[in-house]
């Protein structure tokens, strides 16, 4: 079994097998998350939750080693960046470990798997996790073989001592080792010594997928399964008057029609026949609609004009003394509303057993708030639901996996003893997945008679950018549609150092004068929720854009003026790196060519990451055309160099398709963009070359990756526009006819 395989469907099952240091949560503990003790001191990552080694460790009775994490794999690469992790701190081959991810009946609960947050707390966990318990065997060893541990040596788990004896881990794997609390003080291995950490090792999931393995629980077809479908609302505010469902029982194939509420359902023996008996209860029922929404031309007018639930002042350095402003510059940018846009739409398993206990299979990001979530909503003990991660199409945020296994737990529990499996539709994932916020950003800055900035100002209007289950039914979708219908709880706006809609909208430049203000609106006339990098992609966009119209003003090249401003010495390093692999200094201007530079620390706390981009644009059909792109990235201690290459490349490629395609389009009652066509994203043939520069630094704290690139890499797309055409453009996403539009005008 290859170390990837555990983490697959039967080896969430299996627990046989296991020796001394083996263990199962119960389902009624299955969160690991008992808040420690006051006394306590604080443990790194992860762990000071999750407190206990063999809560992350197992040694397995046959020489492997079972790794036991609360993250999960969304495509991002996390799970092998991890078992590099604790093969090279514990000591072992990397073929040893196998790996149980998201299941909540098992491993340690780490939270929901974003923000950048899988390696620096979780990474940070297990490697010392790893550490410690590879200085637990070796004082196992030592008291065995009557020699002292610093003259111990260890080899893929066998202990070597200096007269010739020998033990292993698994020769001393026995009572109750690694049932102790963490220390957090164990030292780590000498890297000198690494064979994993810093290598880009082969990610352990992509043979699988590369050879068409059930990897993925679109894939999974368990023994008795039963396929449901969902008939939803024509539209968010829609109530159902009345349905009937005689007809639809006597279709082709349906075993049941579920209805509570206005919540309507199918499940038949096949998944065509779900579906047609879906569309035929949709066409029966009829259904109060509402109207009043904005549309998507008049969202940003009303983003404007909405009363802020709260002003909030993230900050506010006043600059004191000196000279007044020689010159005062305005700007607003607007970002629509980005859908997840994952190719395969969500799907799930659900299955309630005969000991009562609701098993889903899912690809959720949050298993163990949504577990909680779907638990409330049935009116079921936590302890008799049961959440499985398997992998499925990616989204980075919170698309509608959650909601596809509160359907099926729906349907489920409707059909005791049958799985049941659902997959929606893609006008269903279009239309009805929580979207990124649109936001509205204006920024003003006061500049000496040098173009040095003395003074900066942003204020930006956005809905929420978090509505994940978070425990709570009423964020889950048909929740709000039962007979007895869970209420959306009022959303709240993460604060420092993190953010939500004000992610990233402290600019890391230094200015004497800096204040930033956020209008903070809970009403949301479309489903909202947490989109790759929340509001960091709208706030960096209006950020790197407002430089470079100050470079601009000031007659400075951009790369110089932003390193006027920059104090940090990495963020320095990022930008020089970027400008240098692109050859910015030897560039030279072309007729309808440019070229653009942006940059962010993600979250001010994570990745660094700049990007240089050269465009083409066709002044007579408004086509831009990447040519090529360079990022810089710093992550810190670069676990595996591949990795955070491929995630710099894939929030680039993303960032690119939200400038250049994607809005969500709407009108007074309904989602428009139902399919590729109302919601077109970058296709293989538009992607540039991407090259990547890997700033390594050893010793230094892991730093996110997978959201680094995606603000800046939108941004420089706009400044080279700009650079390209004369003309500012400051509303995305840049169409060919919003080009030829700006163009003209």
């Amino acid at each position: 079994m290859t170390p990837v395989q555990a983490s697959g469907r039967r080896g969430f099952l299996k627990a046989a097998g296991f020796i001394g240091l083996s263990f199962a949560i119960p389902l009624d503990d299955a969160s690991g998350q008992a808040a420690p003790a006051p006394q306590r001191p604080p443990l790194p990552g992860d762990l000071n939750a999750n407190r206990r080694l063999a809560a992350w460790i197992r040694i397995e009775a046959d020489r492997r080693v079972t790794l036991l994490v609360g993250k999960v794999e969304l495509g991002q690469g996390i799970l092998t960046a991890l078992v590099q992790i604790c093969a090279d701190e514990l000591d072992v081959d990397i073929a040893r470990v196998a790996v149980i991810s998201g299941d909540t009946a098992q491993v340690p609960n780490q939270g929901v798997t974003a923000g950048s947050f899988s390696m620096p707390n979780g990474g940070t966990a297990v490697r010392h996790a790893a550490a410690e318990a590879r200085q637990v065997m070796l004082e196992l060893a030592a008291a065995k073989l009557g020699q002292p541990t610093d003259g111990l040596k260890v080899e893929d788990g066998v202990v070597s001592a200096a007269n010739g004896q020998r033990t292993s881990y698994w020769d001393l794997a026995a009572g109750q080792a690694l049932e102790r609390e963490a220390t957090g003080q164990t030292k780590f291995r000498d890297p000198a010594g690494y064979r994993y950490i810093g290598k880009s090792v082969a990610r352990l999931d992509i043979p699988a997928k590369m050879t068409g393995a059930p990897i993925f629980v679109h894939d999974l077809r368990p023994e008795g399964m039963l396929y449901g479908q969902v008939t939803r609302p024509p539209t968010y505010r829609a109530r159902l008057i009345e349905a009937d469902t005689a007809a639809i029982e006597k279709m082709p194939g349906v075993v049941k029609v579920v209805r509570d509420g206005s919540f309507l359902a199918v499940i038949a023996r096949r998944e065509e026949q779900a579906n047609a008996a879906a569309q035929a209860l949709f066409a029966a029922a009829r259904w109060e609609v509402e109207k009043g929404l904005p549309g998507h031309d008049g969202i940003h007018d009303w983003l404007l004009k909405t009363k802020p639930a709260r002003d909030i002042e993230i900050k506010n350095d006043v600059r004191s003394g000196g000279e007044a402003p020689a010159r005062v510059l305005e700007a607003t940018y607007l970002r629509p509303y980005h859908m997840h846009g994952s190719i395969g739409p969500s799907a799930a398993i659900a299955t309630l057993g005969t000991d009562g206990v609701l098993t889903v299979q899912t690809h959720s990001q949050s298993v163990f708030e949504t577990r909680l979530a779907i638990a409330r909503m049935l009116g079921m003990e936590p302890a008799k639901v049961r959440l499985q991660h398997v992998q499925g199409a990616g989204c980075y945020g919170h698309n509608l996996a959650d909601d596809a296994a509160a359907d099926a737990a729906l349907m489920a529990v409707a059909m005791p003893g049958r799985p049941i499996r659902l997959q929606y539709t893609r006008e269903q994932e279009h239309r009805w997945e929580p979207y990124g916020s649109a936001m509205a950003v204006k920024t003003r800055a006061g500049l000496d008679k040098d173009g040095n900035i003395l003074d900066w100002t942003l204020e930006l209007w956005s809905t929420p950018h978090g509505t994940r289950p978070g425990g709570q039914p009423g964020n889950l979708l048909s929740a709000k549609y039962l007979a007895k219908p869970f209420e959306q709880p009022v959303p709240v706006n993460g604060g420092p150092p993190n953010y939500a809609a004000d992610r990233n909208a402290i600019a890391l430049y230094d200015f004497p004068g800096h204040r930033v203000v956020t209008h903070f609106i809970t009403e949301m006339p479309l489903r909202v929720s947490s989109t790759r990098g929340l509001g960091a992609y709208g706030n960096i966009f209006a950020i790197e854009q407002f430089i470079d119209e100050l470079a601009h003003a000031a007659n400075a090249d951009p790369v110089a003026y932003r390193l006027r401003f920059l104090k940090d010495p990495r963020a320095r390093d990022v930008v020089t790196a970027a400008a240098e692999k692109f050859g910015w200094n030897a560039w030279r201007k072309r007729d309808g060519r440019g070229r653009g530079i942006a940059f962010a620390k993600y979250k001010n706390i994570a990745g660094y990451c700049a990007v240089a981009l050269e465009v083409e644009v066709t002044r007579r059909n408004g086509r831009i055309r990447v040519l090529r792109a360079v990022a810089a990235a710093d992550s810190g201690h670069a676990v595996n160099p591949d990795g955070i290459v491929n995630q710099i490349e894939g929030g680039l490629i993303q960032g690119l398709s939200w400038a250049l395609k994607e809005e969500v389009r709407f009108d007074d009652t309904r989602v428009l963009s139902e399919d590729w066509v109302g919601y077109p994203i970058l296709t293989f043939s538009e992607v540039p070359p991407v090259e990547v520069v890997v700033i390594d630094r050893p010793g230094a704290p892991f730093l996110g990756t997978g959201e680094a690139s995606q603000g800046p890499a939108g941004a420089a797309l706009a400044n080279a526009l700009f650079d390209a055409t004369g003309t500012r453009f400051r509303r995305g996403p840049f169409t060919p006819d919003r080009i030829r539009a700006g163009l003209a005008g």
